[in-house]
Formats: C-alpha cells, sequence, structure tokens
C-alpha cells in the first residue's frame, strides 16, 4: 500500500550553484509513503504526516542556505554553535557566509538539484514514522511560470522566525499593471534586475565597493554576509516583500508619472504583496 500527499509544504531556501553563486529557490513538496496497515486500516495518519515532515523540512531546509559539501572551491568550517562557508565565483570575487549553525544545511555532493536534495532527505525522513512505514518517496517541485520571474535571496533583521537569516530565498513571479493592463516588457526588465539577486538593506551594509559586507545581531544571533557589489541590490528598508514591492512601485512611477502602476511582487509559490503607486 502507498500513501501520498501532494502539494504537502512549500520550502523557500537558498543554495550554491556552481555558475549563478547565491540562488534563490521555492519548490513544492510531494510525498508517497510505502507500508503496511496498523490496526486503525492506515498506513500512517494524514495528520501526522503532515506535521512531522513540516517540521522536519522548516529545520533543516525551509529558510536555510543550502550548500553541497563537495561543492568545487568552497572551504567550509562548522562547529557546535556556527558554520562558515567561502566559495569563489568563477568570473572573480568571493561570497563568505557566516551564521549560527542552523542557517546554512551542508548535505553531501557536489550540486544541489531537486533530485539530489530529496534523495538526502528521504534518507533522514524514514525514521519520523512508525514500523509500519517501510519507504518514504519525496519529490521537489518548481512551480510553473508563465511569463517573467526572478531568484532572489535577503535576510530580514527584525523577523522573529527563521526570515531572519542572512542568505535565505525565493523564487518570484512578478506582475507590473500600467493603468491597469499587465505589462509585460517591464515584467521582463525587473526580473532580469533581479535576476539571481540579493536584496540587501543599506544598514547592514559595513563595506562597499567590489564587494558589499553585510552584517548585523537578531534573535538568532550574529550573522555576516560578503559576496560581489555586481550581484547585489540594495534598498532603504527591511527587503520584506511589501517593501520590495513598494519599492518597485516607486522606481516605476518615477519611469511613468502620469500612469496609475500596480506591482505584485510575489514571494515564493502563491503568495506574496500588493503596492500601488
Amino acid at each position: 500500500m502507498k500513501l501520498f500527499v501532494e502539494n504537502l509544504t512549500h520550502v523557500d531556501f537558498s543554495y550554491l550553484d556552481a555558475q549563478r553563486g547565491l540562488l534563490g529557490e521555492s519548490w513544492a513538496a510531494n510525498l508517497i509513503l510505502d507500508g503496511s496497515l496498523d490496526n486503525q486500516g492506515m498506513i500512517c495518519d494524514f495528520g501526522v504526516v503532515k506535521k512531522r515532515v513540516k517540521q522536519w523540512l522548516d529545520a533543516h531546509l525551509d529558510h536555510c542556505l543550502v550548500v553541497a559539501r563537495e561543492m568545487a572551491g568552497l572551504e567550509s568550517e562548522q562547529t557546535q554553535e556556527r558554520t562558515a562557508i567561502t566559495w569563489t565565483y568563477p568570473e572573480g570575487g568571493q561570497l563568505h557566509c557566516s551564521s549560527p549553525a542552523g542557517a546554512i544545511t551542508l548535505v553531501p555532493g557536489e550540486t544541489i538539484t531537486p533530485e539530489a536534495l530529496a534523495l538526502w532527505c528521504r534518507e533522514q525522513l524514514l525514521a519520523l514514522f512508525p514500523e509500519q512505514v517501510k519507504g518514504v518517496q519525496l519529490e521537489f517541485v518548481p512551480e510553473v511560470i508563465e511569463g517573467a520571474y526572478y531568484h532572489y535571496s535577503h535576510g530580514l533583521q527584525q523577523h522573529e522566525g527563521n526570515c531572519q537569516r542572512i542568505a535565505h530565498g525565493h523564487r518570484s513571479r512578478i506582475q507590473v499593471l500600467r493603468n491597469g493592463a499587465r505589462d509585460s516588457a517591464l515584467e521582463a526588465r525587473w526580473a532580469e534586475t533581479f535576476r539571481d539577486i540579493y536584496i540587501g538593506t543599506r544598514a547592514h551594509l559595513k563595506a562597499g565597493g567590489d564587494t558589499h559586507h553585510y552584517v548585523y545581531d537578531a534573535p538568532q544571533g550574529h550573522f555576516e554576509l560578503s559576496l560581489p557589489a555586481r550581484c547585489c541590490y540594495d534598498i532603504d528598508t527591511e527587503s520584506t516583500v511589501e517593501q520590495i514591492a513598494q519599492h518597485l512601485a516607486g522606481q516605476i512611477k518615477a519611469a511613468y508619472p502620469q500612469d496609475a502602476i500596480e506591482v505584485r511582487a510575489f514571494e515564493g509559490i502563491g503568495k506574496g504583496a500588493i503596492a500601488t503607486a
């Protein structure tokens, strides 16, 4: 017998790509359990499945920076309290991140892919279930997006939850309306501007120039991130999706002062903010 749960949860995180660098991502998680029936006639209660898997993904993947241990050019240092990584971009410049241990997840392998990450998760998820569960199949699925979208990473110092982690991210749609009509050219332009970007807060920027160095203390601890300036886009506020939408609406309004502007900025799958100008 098999039990399946489609779209069990969404995971929003960032990872290091060997060519593109720091990359925000959002995936839906689908799950299948193999096993025999218990005395209730179930493999496992749906409520138990959803709760346990979501809690595990929240702790080990969601809102984390995920890094393949054997990635070429990677240096890592890990203690019980902290994790630090350093990696060199192919075109020059380095990324360095130092965070409380739970904010960076080091996984086996050379690359991060939906398949490789799902395999690593599956090997550990089986221990969460009763003995009649004999196997776990996990699938990560990127959202199918028609139109413009971008990958971005950020950190929210003032957030009380895991969003405070300095390098987590999302794969997000963008919709721009001028006078009530979608403007695909503007959507594509801003998606390209935000392609594989780190959206930083200027108050966190401790050094500029060719390398941007962000530092802040949050409830979970001390966070630092350095990366090439070409990979950054700084704003005056915290980079919440509400503030990102408002920033975009303001920038577009400045270019088209006679038009009514509406921006729908997504934060991952199925959620986001609307700003008008």
